[in-house]
């Protein structure tokens, strides 16, 4: 399944395919410890290192979804969790989501 990887430091915004588990969004962020908050249309979720407010790492990059708060470091699209543990695929398309992003 696809989920969108955003990354700050290339300022990037590529699709790419994990198997929907938490700990596959865990490997693409690259922590531990991860947060979601929702973002609207559809129920997609973004996907951020719980603590990156905390870190402080000028290195990581940053950037804004819509009106949520600016994320340090990778990020991950996908869409609502469902049973099981596992996440589904986006709703919202490539397209829509790079004019919702600002890099900072």
């Amino acid at each position: 399944m696809n989920v969108f990887l955003i990354d700050p430091v290339r300022r990037t915004i590529e699709p790419v395919e994990i198997d929907g588990s938490i700990e596959s969004i865990r490997a693409l962020i690259g922590f531990p410890h991860v947060d979601a908050d929702e973002i609207r249309g559809g129920g997609d979720r973004l996907y951020f290192d719980e603590e990156c407010y905390l870190r402080g790492d000028e290195t990581a990059g940053r950037f804004q979804l819509d009106t949520l708060a600016p994320v340090s470091g990778r990020g991950v699209v996908t869409g609502a969790p469902r049973p099981g543990g596992v996440v589904g695929p986006p709703k919202v398309a490539l397209e829509a989501l790079l004019g919702r992003i600002v890099f900072v």
